[in-house]
């Protein structure tokens, strides 16, 4: 682990290291730190590395620091968890127009790998995504939890962690939708989509390391949940406690039922 801040508090959960921050700048920084050390290793080793980017008000702290870090973006290639079908890339919802604005247009890595969701081929574009996902194998995945425990957009219903897939189409259910309009991303919940394309649970856990961002009291439920209840799709960020190299990055009122 790359050194942290003194007042955070440390433990370990099955495989899952977490870290808890006073604050969620403090758990965006530690995040950072974490990933760029990751990223460098990777780089230095074989001479790149792929990354996949979360989205979400829950990463705004950690792609804030991240991009003050010394990392050599031009030999990075980047993908995204997952986008809503039906909504185009310049819709203030789309998590293409997210990733573009909050860091891509900074950073200007290598390569961007965009999940489109408004194509006309949907199937088509799942299949070119999971060709490159294995065409470029993950060396660091940056994911959040939603309200309901989902990690990408695999809902409880939906989430399979033996999934023989890596990209798919989901049904968002009720507690995703009203999370998004509680952030602020549509104006009412009928304008939230109902299906996104999203990476499955299996994408993630071949990454080699993970870093879970989950700020916010509206998350302490699924991180209490996350960490003590019994690992299964009923909070699909259970299964997080079993990958070799994931940490969760925690401010105090994420962390306040734990």
């Amino acid at each position: 682990m790359t050194t942290m801040k003194q007042e955070a508090r440390e433990f370990k959960k099955e495989k899952l290291f977490v870290h808890i921050s006073q604050d969620e700048q403090s758990a965006g920084e530690a995040s950072a730190l974490f990933v760029a050390k990751h990223l460098n290793d990777a780089i230095k080793s074989k001479g790149s590395a792929n990354l996949i980017l979360a989205t979400g008000a829950s990463q705004f702290a950690f792609l804030e620091a991240i991009k003050k870090l010394d990392i050599d973006w031009s030999k990075i290639t980047v993908f995204h968890l997952d986008e809503y079908i039906g909504i185009s890339a310049t819709h203030p919802a789309s998590f293409r127009k997210y990733l573009k604005e909050k860091i891509i247009d900074d950073v200007k890595p290598k390569k961007m790998y965009y999940i489109n969701g408004d194509v006309n081929d949907i199937d088509n574009e799942i299949a070119n995504y999971e060709k490159l996902l294995k065409k470029y194998p993950t060396d660091v995945a940056c994911i959040g939890i939603g309200e309901n425990g989902h990690i990408a957009f695999n809902e409880p219903d939906v989430a399979d962690f033996n999934d023989p897939k890596l990209v798919k189409i989901v049904q968002l259910d009720d507690v995703s939708r009203n999370q998004q309009l509680g952030e602020g991303w549509f104006d009412t919940l009928d304008d939230v989509p109902k299906e996104a394309i999203s990476l499955t649970i299996p994408a993630m856990m071949n990454a080699k390391v993970i870093s879970c961002m989950v700020p916010d009291k509206r998350k302490a439920e699924a991180v209490y949940n996350t960490l003590n209840g019994e690992i299964s799709t009923n909070c699909p960020a259970t299964i997080l406690r079993k990958h070799d190299n994931c940490v969760l990055f925690l401010d105090k009122d994420s962390a306040s039922k734990l």
